[in-house]
């Protein structure tokens, strides 16, 4: 059992940061803390708000006048309607184990009321006090556990620990779907995660998901992560294509510059309020469209110094990129100014190479270089290289 959990535990890790996510700070394992798990149940028969049924221990929940507050269902309805699982062992259909007795064959731990093991919805409980403290602030899940699951927690939480003792804010992301469905193991219409970064790099990928705001359900298709694509790699041209551009330059931008500079203050309180409203990505990938085309815009009008103020319009899509994990500097290692000064080299035995029409050696000189992962981009003020992704 747990040499499974830790092949899968690790193939996940591993995928999250192939995604460019995180890695959080602890990652406690459920089966670690039983002991915590035995003592909440504990405390909840001890109050009254569970009881204990041939081995069985279940949450009572017409003891907590407030269950279902996170989904909005009123007990009294789902009394009468609601399609639940009855059991002679209960003393009411809706009322959800906390501790199960024992099979065959299935792990258990020791308790109170015998072998057994906890119920799904006790383990959040205990390990969100255990490692958040008493100030619990964003609880994240998927729509589908709002009901029964969340409210479960919820329910247990408060039922020790007293109302508002659980989490303040709930986020929860709407489903993934493939072909019309919900995206599932069981029928089959599901991606693995490891093939699409195959095909799809990670930043696309996270793009392709930020361009839907988190709560509603997003189609999975080929052709959404194409787009994602494109539209991620008009934005890191520009980035690439400025910096080669400025990386030669210096002085201070003159009046045009700096009345550039100055219009770029709204762009991020636009981004700021989008992302203070419910994490609104769409919002935010949209303010940095818009930034990304009034930079294009002064780009191509922008001639002398004023061209140097470009560097503020490119700092500053990366300081809004950064809390989307998206548009950072390609990691490399760090180096002095001799790749710069043999780039440099190189492209003026090319432009020589050229003048003296010997364009086959010219092609072969930006050739080796892209293969070494440098690209060559020729324009009207001279050829600039940036390194490829």
């Amino acid at each position: 059992m747990e040499e499974i959990a830790k092949t899968y535990t690790d193939a996940y890790f591993e995928l999250l940061e192939g995604l460019g996510v995180l890695t959080p700070t602890r990652s406690p394992l459920a089966t670690e803390h039983i002991a915590g798990m035995v003592k909440l149940i504990e405390d909840l028969v001890a109050k009254g708000f569970a009881y204990e049924s041939q081995g069985d221990v279940y949450f009572r929940v017409e003891a907590l006048q407030n269950y279902g507050q996170l989904s909005g269902r009123k007990l009294e309805d789902q009394e009468a309607g609601a399609r639940v699982e009855s059991s002679e062992q209960k003393e009411n259909p809706l009322d959800f184990t906390l501790w199960k007795a024992a099979k065959p064959g299935e792990p258990k731990w020791s308790s109170p009321w015998g072998e057994g093991r906890p119920g799904w919805h006790t383990e959040c409980v205990v390990l969100s006090h255990e490692y958040l403290g008493d100030r619990l602030d964003i609880h994240a899940g998927g729509n589908d556990l709002v009901f029964p699951h969340h409210e479960n927690e919820i329910a247990q939480a408060e039922a020790v620990y007293g109302p508002g003792s659980f989490f303040r804010f709930w986020l929860h992301n709407g489903m993934l779907s493939f072909g019309g469905e919900k995206m599932s193991k069981s029928l089959g219409n599901f991606e693995y995660a490891y093939k699409v970064l195959e095909r799809f790099d990670a930043e696309t990928v996270r793009y392709f998901y930020l361009s839907r705001h988190y709560r509603k359900p997003l189609a999975y298709a080929e052709e959404g992560l194409a787009e994602a694509a494109a539209a991620r790699t008009r934005v890191s041209t520009l980035l690439a294509d400025v910096e080669a551009e400025l990386r030669s330059g210096s002085g201070e931008p003159g009046e045009a510059g700096q009345a550039f500079i100055a219009s770029l203050a709204p762009f991020r309180e636009r981004y700021v309020a989008a992302m203070d409203d419910d994490l609104n990505t769409v919002g935010a990938i949209g303010v940095i469209q818009e930034l990304v085309a009034e930079a294009n815009r002064f780009r191509r009008e922008a001639e002398g110094t004023d061209r140097l103020a470009l560097q503020t319009a490119v700092d500053l899509i990366r300081e809004l990129g950064y809390p989307l994990g998206l548009f950072q500097p390609q990691k490399r290692p760090s180096t002095d100014d001799v790749e710069d000064r043999l780039i440099g080299l190189l492209l003026e035995l090319r432009k020589a190479l050229r003048e003296k029409k010997e364009f086959q050696l010219a092609d072969m000189v930006r050739d080796r270089l892209a293969d070494l992962g440098y690209i060559l981009k020729d324009g009207p003020e001279g050829t600039i290289w940036t390194r490829s992704a």
